[in-house]
């Protein structure tokens, strides 16, 4: 059966759509991935996951491994017969998280040595380490590990740390590698970092190209640069890396990004806003966020979008919905996340059949039009 395979289907303009074939299914590209941090989707079952049009969901190491251990997830058959999803699974090397822990963790070339935020246990995470926490989950799609500075850090910061970055993605390739029948059926991506500066940025692509991966994210964006910034970066940052890999921009983020970022070369995408913003009462809409919380919602009997397919706007109305929200209902967050998740997949497809069709600049000029009202 076939490991790993992207095929680029259609093209229009930089945009492109296509698939990644693997051993559990295939994945289709531009793809959003809903994030399962530890193990779920949160307020969702992992079929009605699937139901949205989901091919993928991301987990996370470092949250994994300190709970309930990833020695213990591999013992009980691993993360997809764990939390019953049968699908691929890509997981986020934890280098993000133990980055954000700042007062909690030191960062030295072996690794990362940090605290629990659960319970102040002592760990170290390196690449090795990573690696095999990722091999034990039974991830299809592994990530390497990697550091990622502010992107206001002084340049000389940025350069020191995208550097040991690339030499942990070579370890991370060679602990990869030595992962036996876990390797002969998984893939590894590497990360591209340098913040918003484009020289550095190409030097990591060439430092990761000549390791090789399966796929490359683009690392570093989304921590508080702003949209303008992160798409300058994106006008330069995916064509530095192969054209026939999959690019994975990592941890975005709200509908207008993600065309954006699709207009600019990108294919895969995570991002917790879905499910948080659905669990705080907004939704995703054709026309816009919208807050189920406002009073004019209390006694509108329409859905949450007239356009949206999903089954919370096919049977309850926004009235119930501000009922439910407003109340603390769990029921409103799974209702509220549901949609969400769907709208986002509802995206997706619209842009893969607008790439498809040759229509794709016009598609995001219209998008942003209704959704931005600009």
């Amino acid at each position: 059966m076939t490991r790993f395979a992207f095929t680029i289907n259609a093209r229009d303009g930089k945009a492109r759509t296509g698939r990644i074939a693997m051993q559990r299914g295939e994945i289709r590209t531009p793809a959003f991935m809903p994030v399962g941090t530890a193990a779920t989707v949160k307020a969702m079952k992992p079929e009605d996951v699937r139901q949205t049009g989901a091919d993928i969901i991301l987990g996370n190491t470092y949250h994994l491994m300190l709970r309930p251990g990833a020695e213990r997830v591999a013992r009980l058959g691993g993360l997809h017969r764990f939390m019953n999803w049968d699908r691929p699974i890509l997981t986020d090397s934890g280098g993000y998280q133990v980055m954000s822990l700042s007062d909690l963790r030191k960062i030295t070339e072996e690794g990362v040595r940090f605290s629990s935020h659960l319970d102040g246990s002592k760990h170290l995470l390196t690449p090795e380490r990573s690696m095999e926490i990722q091999r034990l989950l039974g991830s299809d799609i592994v990530m390497a590990f990697d550091e990622c500075p502010r992107a206001d850090e002084p340049r000389d910061v940025i350069a020191r740390s995208m550097e040991m970055s690339m030499r942990w993605a070579k370890r991370s390739r060679d602990g990869f590698d030595s992962g036996g029948d876990h390797a002969a059926r998984a893939a590894l991506f590497g990360i591209q970092q340098g913040a918003l500066d484009e020289e550095l940025r190409g030097q990591s692509a060439q430092a990761l190209r000549e390791i090789g991966f399966d796929g490359y994210a683009i690392g570093g964006l989304a921590v508080g640069e702003g949209q303008e910034a992160m798409f300058a970066t994106l006008d330069f940052a995916p064509g530095q890396l192969p054209d026939d890999r999959p690019r994975y921009l990592m941890g975005v983020g709200k509908p207008d990004d993600l065309v954006g970022a699709v207009e600019r070369g990108v294919d895969m995408f995570d991002c917790v806003l879905p499910s948080r913003s659905g669990r705080n009462g907004q939704a995703f809409t054709w026309n816009g966020p919208l807050n189920i919380r406002n009073a004019k919602h209390a006694e509108d009997t329409g859905p949450l979008d007239e356009r949206c397919t999903c089954p919370t706007c096919g049977k309850y109305s926004r009235a119930y919905l501000h009922h439910l929200v407003k109340s603390g209902e769990i029921l409103g967050a799974m209702l509220m996340t549901e949609h969400n998740l769907s709208f986002y997949q509802q995206l997706m497809q619209a842009m893969r059949d607008a790439i498809v069709e040759g229509r794709f600049a016009a598609y995001a000029r219209d998008f942003r039009r209704n959704y931005l009202k600009s």
